[in-house]
């Protein structure tokens, strides 16, 4: 009887600390409770508490002298346990599941090691309605907002994990030292597992901020190197207006005598030649500087932007052609950036050993695919075979601009295909990503 008590206490402490855990997760993932979202929720928050509830009663039997090891290898548990569905729940990706559940462990831990001075009915209310504020508090704060700014950052989101996962356990650490505390200490203690609590909160709103404003710096650079790029444009274009201003002129007055003589037929050539000719150079620099418009992911943008601009000052002549709007890559974005910065890296080395350098880029967009061509001028120097070595260069050893490293990044995305080819002084590398939703 004494054991079956024991289960049900233990059931319903879990199933309220579940509670604790998922009231934080609507308030840092940003999102309000609704019908939908609790209805996909609440069957595995359930099954997950009852189990552990089980783990917790059966590690108490089995090492009951070992508080500290019961205690981590049950939130050990329940992390994996809600990560796994936070994960399914929201259709996140794990890391940024793990980093969620992290942060809201902080805030359920902390909540549960106050109330541990009493174990009745009141307790649970108070700690439900300190929940229920507390949460509040952080919408009203627009923590969720800047937590989602955390998670997006693909490239520091594992150090993210890390810091948040230190922070998590050392909450648990100060839950199960409040078990060692002396009756006199309990209101210190107390007050320090808030004033912790409050400084982590501060320290993640921080790192936001941070992000947020590398994030404005960045899109300024974007700003600031388009302005530059289309300034390079215009003047593009105004060279060709005064070019066909003055080959117009010259072609009138050389074709004069050829009106006079009654040979309209090579006049109406002459003119048709010389206007189809105007209208594709002056057309290249208009759409080409349009083009950029249409890569609406701002790390992809900015790097396109600056090997551009690279690529111009160094006498590479660039075209870009993005047919349709990119609105997302299909992969983690800095996996593709580096991809895409391998690929522009090895164009342009290539192309500058050729007479006439040129460099095409080509992304196109559609039905869920997201295809990227990169051809350059090539002379043919080199075994191409040898390319997707480490550290490999036409230029010699230590140069290390192989496509080693590229293939590698590639390995983890078995939804993106690479290929290569290299014909009649042409090298190109194609990358096609499948599943590739905004």
């Amino acid at each position: 009887m004494d054991l079956l008590l024991t289960l049900l206490w233990t059931i319903v402490d879990s199933l309220i600390g579940h509670g604790y855990l998922l009231t934080y997760l609507f308030a840092i993932l940003d999102e309000r409770p609704g019908r939908k979202r609790l209805g996909r929720i609440l069957p595995p928050l359930a099954a997950s508490s009852l189990v552990n509830a089980v783990i917790i009663l059966v590690l108490y039997l089995t090492i009951p002298d070992l508080l500290v090891l019961r205690s981590s290898l049950s939130s050990a548990f329940v992390l994996a346990m809600c990560t796994a569905w936070v994960r399914w729940a929201w259709r996140v990706n794990l890391r940024q599941a793990f980093a969620a559940v992290c942060m809201a462990a902080v805030f359920q831990v902390a909540l549960s090691a106050l109330l541990q001075t009493f174990y009745n009915l009141y307790s649970y209310l108070l700690g439900a309605a300190a929940a229920l504020l507390t949460a509040e508090l952080l919408w009203r704060l627009r923590f969720g907002r800047s937590f989602r700014l955390l998670l997006e950052e693909g490239e520091g989101l594992g150090r993210l994990c890390l810091l948040l996962f230190g922070l998590e356990a050392s909450m648990e650490a100060l839950s199960v030292l409040r078990w060692g505390v002396q009756t006199a200490y309990v209101p210190a203690y107390s007050i320090l597992t808030v004033v912790l609590t409050v400084l982590m909160t501060a320290l993640v709103l921080h790192l936001a901020r941070q992000v947020e404003s590398g994030r404005l710096l960045q899109a300024q650079q974007d700003v600031i190197a388009q302005q530059k790029l289309y300034e390079r444009d215009l003047e593009a274009i105004e060279r060709e207006v005064r070019s066909f201003r003055h080959d117009y002129k010259n072609l009138a007055a050389g074709l004069a005598g050829q009106v006079s003589a009654g040979e309209s037929e090579a006049l109406h050539r002459a003119l048709a030649s010389l206007d189809a000719n105007f209208d594709r150079r002056l057309g290249e620099k208009i759409r080409s500087a349009a083009q950029i418009g249409n890569v609406r992911v701002p790390q992809v943008r900015s790097l396109l932007l600056t090997k551009l601009t690279d690529m111009e000052a160094q006498g590479v002549s660039c075209r870009l052609e993005v047919l349709y709007p990119v609105e997302a890559v299909g992969m983690d974005v800095w996996d593709f950036v580096r991809c895409l910065g391998v690929l522009l890296d090895n164009a342009a080395e290539a192309a500058k050993e050729t007479a006439e350098p040129w460099v095409e880029i080509i992304l196109l967009a559609q039905g869920g695919t997201l295809s990227l061509r990169v051809a350059n001028a090539w002379s043919g120097a080199g075994d191409p075979g040898r390319f997707w070595e480490e550290g490999f260069s036409t230029k010699g050893p230590g140069r290390g601009l192989g496509l080693g490293g590229y293939q590698r990044i590639l390995a983890g995305w078995p939804n993106a295909v690479s290929s290569a080819g290299w014909e009649d002084g042409t090298f190109c590398q194609e990358l096609t990503i499948s599943e590739v939703r905004p």
